[in-house]
């Protein structure tokens, strides 16, 4: 497990991620705020400076299980417990939300949780699966965000597509009642079976969309260019990536059932940006690609863009 992440658990099967502990069932809101090692508080304390002064307009966040600081924030900042960020789940799915895997990040910092939703997509061919990703922050450094995390089923791969149709994040800042928000967020999550349309739509008019091998290789390489003015080094490594990518285009056996076109290029680069090993993997790799693909990762993104711009 990765230095930076502390307990989070994950049903039965291992997700894309990576990590967490295995637990049998997907637990309710108070089995998950256990499993995930959530059932902590933050406290506001007085913010002092060296000399014993106090500093005003300013609280340090505290995790009351340690004595952790979570980060320094504004008089203004309000918290929101992580029992009070399920409890916001749950009101707003609804009653029997069940969740897939939660914890927390660097140090307590950040917390998330990952609630499946009931419903199924099918969408060239392919299962879809609907996951809403609720992230909170300790540190000041974001509010609570509420997105959708469609994935493909067969092999963990994220289509998070940002649909210009569709609206599929919602957030809104500490500074606000969070929980009284609550009905602006449903009405914002009412929007996910748009979402899951919208995207049903893009995932087959992707794949109505051929492309020449000739065409895949031009996009693989405007991914990981090897020009004359680069180091032999940035060579080495740009090269090895792009192999890398050939074969999750080329030689996946989940994308062997699709044809050679841009669905099979999203995937493939999906499927790489969310599994490929970086040429240097810092330690809290891991926690940092899983927030940055809930919140959209833009080489998925512009593999996207890509192949609608070559339709």
């Amino acid at each position: 497990m990765a230095a930076n992440v502390e307990t989070m658990f994950y049903v039965r099967e291992k997700p894309w991620h990576g990590l967490g502990v295995e637990v049998q069932e997907a637990p309710t809101s108070n089995d998950a705020l256990i499993y995930a090692g959530l059932d902590w508080r933050v406290l506001q304390k007085s913010v002092f400076d060296e000399d014993g002064a106090r500093i005003g307009g300013y609280k340090v966040n505290v995790r009351d299980s340690d004595s952790a600081a979570l980060g320094i924030v504004s008089d203004r900042y309000k918290v929101v417990q992580n029992e009070d960020a399920f409890r916001f789940t749950d009101d707003l799915l609804g009653e029997g939300v069940t969740y897939e895997t939660a914890g927390s990040l660097q140090g307590g910092r950040k917390v998330w949780m990952l609630a499946k939703l009931p419903q199924r997509y099918i969408a060239a061919g392919d299962e879809i699966a609907p996951y809403l990703a609720v992230m909170n922050s300790h540190d000041g450094s974001s509010g609570i965000k509420v997105a959708m995390t469609p994935i493909r089923a067969v092999c963990h791969n994220i289509l998070n597509l940002a649909l210009r149709t569709a609206k599929r994040v919602w957030a809104t800042k500490h500074t606000e009642n969070v929980m009284s928000r609550v009905h602006e967020a449903r009405e914002t999550l009412m929007l996910a079976e748009t979402y899951m349309g919208e995207l049903e739509h893009s995932i087959d008019r992707l794949s109505q969309i051929p492309l020449s091998d000739r065409k895949v290789m031009e996009f693989m390489q405007e991914f990981f260019p090897v020009t004359e003015d680069m180091t032999d080094a940035q060579k080495k490594n740009n090269l090895r990536l792009l192999e890398d990518l050939k074969r999750r285009y080329w030689d996946a056996p989940d994308l062997a059932h699709v044809g050679k076109n841009g669905y099979r290029f999203v995937n493939a680069v999906s499927d790489f940006a969310t599994h490929a090993d970086p040429i240097r993997r810092t330690k809290n790799y891991s926690e940092n690609l899983f927030l940055r693909t809930v919140e959209g990762n833009p080489m998925i993104d512009k593999a996207y863009k890509m192949v609608l711009a070559a339709a």
